[in-house]
C-alpha cells in the first residue's frame, strides 16, 4: 500500500503544481525590449589611428619622475580611492550574501515551551485518551500543561526552479565587477587631476620666472630714467610711471606666489597628507609637447574607459534584475526539514527514542499581493531603462571629451607657435625702444608700453602651454588611460 500511496501523492502534487503554475503565469508580463542605441562614429574627428596613447602606462606617458612619485603617493594614500575600495568590499559582501541563498539555510535550534490544553480541545481529548492506553506508562504519560523541548537543527531551502536565485547571484557578481571598474575610474580621474595640478604649478613657476626677469628689466629702466631726469632729459612724471610699472609687476609676483601655495595645498589634499612643499621639475618654458598625439578608434575607448565599462556592467545587472522580478510571478518551491531531539520531558530529551525528523515541501505563488510583485517588476524595468540611458550618456560624454581635448591639443599648439612669434617680435621692440629712448628718439611711454606688451605676451604664451598640457592630460584620461 505504501508505494501506491506515494505514487498517488506524487501524482496529486504534480497536478497541484501544474494548476498553480498555470494560475500564477496567466498574467506573467512579457519581456520588454530595450531602447535601441544610435551607432557610434568610426573615428575621432577624422582620426583613425590603430593605436592610441591610452595604451601607455601612466608612468611612461608622463615620464616626469617627480610627477610619477606624486601619483604613487596618491595611489597609496588618497581618501577617495580608499572609499572606492570599500565600495568593492561592499559589493563583494553582497555577492557572497546572494550565493548563500542557493544552498539550504541550516540553523542550530534549542527551544523550550509549554502548552496547557483545554479538556474540550482536540489535543486535550486526544492526550487524555492516549494516557488511558495500557501502552502509556511512566515517562510516556503526557502531562498537562505539556512542555516541549527541542535540540537540533532546522533547515529551509528554496529550490531555484526558475533561476531567480542564480540570476540574483549573477547580478550581484556584475555589480561587483562594476565596483572594480568604478575604482579604476577613480584612479584615472585621480592621475589626471594630479597631473593637472602639477602642470599648473609648472606654469606658475614659469610665470614667476617671467615676472622676475621683467622686474630686473624694469629696475634697470627705472635707474636709467632717474639718471635721465638728473640730466634734465625727462621729468619726474616719467620716473613715477616707471616706478608704478615696477610696483605693479611686483604685486603680480606676490599674487602668483599665493596661487602656488593654494595649488600645492590642493595637490597635498589629493595625496592624502598635510601641506608640504611640492618638488617639481623643469618649468613649462623648457618643455615641449610630443609631436603627434594618437587617439586610436572609438571602439578602443569603449573597452578602455572604466566609467563606460562600469555603466555597461550596471546595465547588464539591471537587465538581469528584470528576469528576477518576472520570476516573482511564478510559484516558488520551498523545502523545510528538521532533525534533532524532541521530548515533552527534559529527563528524556537525550534518550535515543527522542530522535525526531521531518520534511515538508510547499509551493507558494502570489495571488492577492500580485500588485506588489507587479510594482516591483515595473520598478526594475524603469531602473533598467535608466541604466541604459546612463550608459548611452557616458558614451556620449566620453566621445565629447576625447574630441574636445584632441582639438584643444591641436589648436593650442597652433596658438603657441603664433604667440612665440609675437613674443620674439615684442622682445625686439623692447630692445629697439630702449635704444631709441637713450638716443632721444622715443618717449618713455613707448618704452613702458613695449615692456608691458612683452610681459603680457610671455604670460599669455605660458598660459597657452599650460592649456596644451592640460588638454593632453584630459585626452589621455578621456581615452581610458591612467588606471594601469
Amino acid at each position: 500500500m505504501a508505494p501506491l500511496f506515494i505514487h498517488k501523492s506524487v501524482k496529486t502534487f504534480s497536478c497541484f503544481f501544474m494548476a498553480l503554475l498555470a494560475f500564477s503565469s496567466c498574467q506573467l508580463p512579457s519581456p520588454v525590449l530595450q531602447p535601441t542605441a544610435r551607432p557610434m562614429p568610426v573615428s575621432f574627428a577624422g582620426s583613425s589611428d590603430s593605436a592610441g596613447i591610452a595604451s601607455l602606462n601612466w608612468r611612461t606617458f608622463f615620464g616626469d619622475p617627480n610627477l610619477v612619485e606624486l601619483i604613487d603617493t596618491a595611489l597609496a594614500s588618497n581618501l577617495d580611492l580608499r572609499i572606492a575600495t570599500q565600495r568593492i568590499e561592499q559589493a563583494r559582501a553582497t555577492f557572497a550574501y546572494s550565493r548563500g541563498f542557493l544552498a539550504p539555510q541550516v540553523n542550530a535550534v534549542g527551544s523550550a515551551g509549554v502548552d496547557r490544553y483545554g479538556r474540550n480541545t482536540l489535543n486535550g481529548v486526544g492526550n487524555f485518551d492516549t494516557n488511558l492506553s495500557d501502552n502509556i506508562q511512566g515517562n510516556l504519560v503526557i502531562p498537562n500543561p505539556t512542555p516541549d523541548f527541542f535540540l537540533g537543527a532546522r533547515s529551509n531551502w528554496e529550490i531555484d526552479i526558475w533561476g531567480k536565485l542564480r540570476n540574483r547571484r549573477k547580478a550581484a557578481y556584475l555589480r561587483l565587477l562594476a565596483s572594480e571598474k568604478g575604482r579604476h575610474a577613480v584612479i584615472t580621474g585621480l592621475v589626471a587631476e594630479i597631473a593637472r595640478y602639477y602642470f599648473t604649478l609648472l606654469a606658475l613657476d614659469s610665470e614667476l620666472e617671467i615676472l622676475q626677469k621683467n622686474i630686473n628689466f624694469q629696475q634697470n629702466a627705472l635707474e636709467l630714467v632717474r639718471i635721465q631726469k638728473q640730466a634734465g632729459r625727462v621729468t619726474e612724471l616719467a620716473v613715477q610711471q616707471f616706478a608704478a610699472q615696477l610696483l605693479n609687476t611686483r604685486g603680480r609676483q606676490g599674487q602668483v606666489r599665493q596661487q602656488i601655495i593654494g595649488t600645492e595645498n590642493q595637490l597635498n589634499r589629493l595625496l592624502g597628507r598635510y601641506p608640504l612643499s611640492i618638488i617639481r621639475g623643469r618649468s613649462l618654458q623648457e618643455r615641449e609637447l610630443p609631436g603627434q598625439v594618437l587617439t586610436g578608434i572609438p571602439a578602443q575607448m569603449l573597452v578602455r574607459r572604466p566609467d563606460i565599462r562600469q555603466a555597461e556592467l550596471e546595465l547588464q545587472a539591471a537587465n538581469i534584475d528584470i528576469d528576477v522580478a518576472r520570476a516573482e510571478f511564478l510559484p516558488s518551491l520551498n523545502l523545510s526539514a528538521y532533525l534533532g531531539l524532541n521530548s515533552f520531558r527534559a529527563s528524556t530529551l537525550f534518550n535515543p527514542a527522542s530522535i525526531a525528523a521531518g520534511l515538508l515541501g510547499g509551493l507558494s505563488a502570489p495571488v492577492y499581493n500580485r500588485r506588489f510583485v507587479k510594482a516591483n517588476y515595473q520598478g526594475s524595468l524603469a531602473q533598467s531603462r535608466e541604466a541604459f540611458y546612463r550608459y548611452r550618456q557616458t558614451i556620449l560624454t566620453g566621445f565629447s571629451e576625447v574630441t574636445t581635448s584632441l582639438r584643444g591639443v591641436e589648436n593650442y599648439r597652433n596658438v603657441a607657435e603664433i604667440q612665440a612669434q609675437e613674443v620674439g617680435a615684442l622682445r625686439q621692440a623692447v630692445s629697439i625702444s630702449n635704444d631709441l629712448f637713450v638716443g632721444g628718439y622715443a618717449s618713455y611711454l613707448e618704452v613702458i608700453t613695449a615692456q608691458r606688451s612683452v610681459l603680457e605676451a610671455e604670460l599669455a604664451l605660458i598660459n597657452t602651454k599650460q592649456a596644451q598640457y592640460l588638454a593632453l592630460t584630459d585626452l589621455y584620461r578621456a581615452l581610458g588611460g591612467g588606471w594601469e
